[in-house]
């Protein structure tokens, strides 16, 4: 499995790159690169309903095999992007990323089935949240650079390759990615909402699960931000596709050290990892703040990478919570759930802030949400104080 994610984040940012630069250069609108990051996280959280219940009633190694063919097809579609046909970019890009909300949910349900105890569940959680950010970290350092020498197609081909590469390892793995299932279940029709209002209904009813699930929402609530990163390298730093890389790649740098860093600190205590994820999302607005005005283009890349320190920790701590605190039969639906709570906050901050940075300029707009991200931030921080002294120590 982390040999699947690898490959297949890997690609992803290769590809990231090279659609942010194409919108860009085709359309010379903030607004339609902010919409490249919407085609990244709306699809998955319209798709998250069907998703869960598939997660929770059906072979998890199956759907992972399918979803990798998929998506290798939808992303070869993206060389037919050109003049006058920009639409397609969105088009196979969301139908990618919405198949992804079967990756994420699946994967992230089957690794306390793969791992062996609850020490092995953590380390493999901060292992494959921080192998999200390193590969974003490279990816988008390294594809900004491919972009320019061998052309965006390649990297286009390249992020197919990954996919097919990704199920032929999801295809090796032998461990039961999900405890034994009554047969009958299959024979029923999905019922997405009735499924996923089950499992919701299960985590109002726990404080703890409602808090982890609250918790990606705020962080989200500044996630605009990231929507304008390859604004402020070409705009501000007068950058083309490998500075964009670059502070793409900061992003990813900050998102892979921040889990190893947050996990050391949390072990398996569900108080802190609550308390971590509230200043992490706190951490994740200031730097941006800071960064957003530096001006100096390797400065703006530093505070990029430590507010992101902060978001990949709160993204990865998160998890690991829902995943120690939700019964394996409805784990699927309830990290659907959260992902598409957060999905759909992301979608509509990474719009606003193209509308707002072609209105008053980029580092204004980063400036608002941050601000805005801040403010929840401390909100959430004081709404789940109570619960730290209410979980036991582990």
């Amino acid at each position: 499995m982390f040999g699947a994610q690898v490959i297949s984040y890997l690609g992803d940012w290769f590809s990231f790159v090279a659609v942010v630069g194409l919108v860009d250069d085709l359309t010379g609108s903030n607004f339609l690169v902010s919409l490249v990051m919407v085609a990244f996280s709306l699809p998955s959280f319209i798709a998250s309903p069907v998703a869960g219940p598939m997660v929770d009633r059906f072979d998890r190694r199956r759907i992972l095999i399918a979803v990798s063919i998929v998506q290798a097809l939808a992303a070869l579609g993206m060389l037919l992007v050109g003049d006058g046909t920009v639409w397609l970019a969105f088009v196979f890009q969301s139908s990618v990323s919405a198949l992804a909300a079967l990756v994420g949910p699946a994967t992230s349900a089957a690794i306390p089935n793969i791992a062996r105890d609850q020490e092995e569940l953590r380390l493999a959680n901060s292992i494959l949240g921080s192998t999200w950010g390193v590969m974003l970290a490279i990816g988008a350092a390294i594809g900004g650079v491919f972009a320019s020498v061998f052309g965006r197609e390649a990297c286009f081909i390249a992020n197919a390759v990954s996919f097919v590469v990704a199920g032929l390892l999801f295809a090796s793995i032998r461990t039961p990615m999900q405890a034994p299932r009554d047969p009958s279940l299959r024979r029923h029709r999905l019922r997405p909402m009735a499924d996923m209002r089950e499992a919701l209904a299960h985590a109002r009813k726990d404080p703890v699960l409602l808090a982890l699930i609250l918790s990606k929402t705020t962080f989200a609530v500044g996630s605009g931000v990231v929507s304008q990163l390859a604004v402020l390298a070409s705009d501000v730093f007068k950058g083309g596709d490998a500075s964009r890389g670059v502070l793409i790649g900061a992003r990813g740098l900050g998102a892979g050290i921040g889990p190893l860093l947050a996990s050391k600190y949390t072990g398996n205590d569900l108080g802190r990892v609550i308390r971590v994820c509230g200043y992490s999302s706190l951490v994740f607005s200031c730097c941006y703040v800071i960064g957003a005005w530096m001006p100096v283009f390797a400065l703006a890349a530093v505070f990029i990478t430590m507010a992101h320190l902060g978001g990949g920790a709160q993204w990865t701590l998160s998890t690991f919570g829902l995943q120690m605190r939700s019964p394996d039969e409805m784990r699927g639906r309830i990290i659907a759930g959260d992902f598409a709570l957060v999905t759909l906050m992301m979608s509509v901050t990474s719009a606003s802030a193209g509308v707002l940075s072609d209105a008053i300029g980029v580092r204004a707009a980063i400036t608002s949400f941050a601000v805005a991200a801040a403010v929840a931030s401390v909100i959430y921080v004081n709404a789940t104080r109570h619960l730290h002294t209410q979980l036991p120590h582990q």
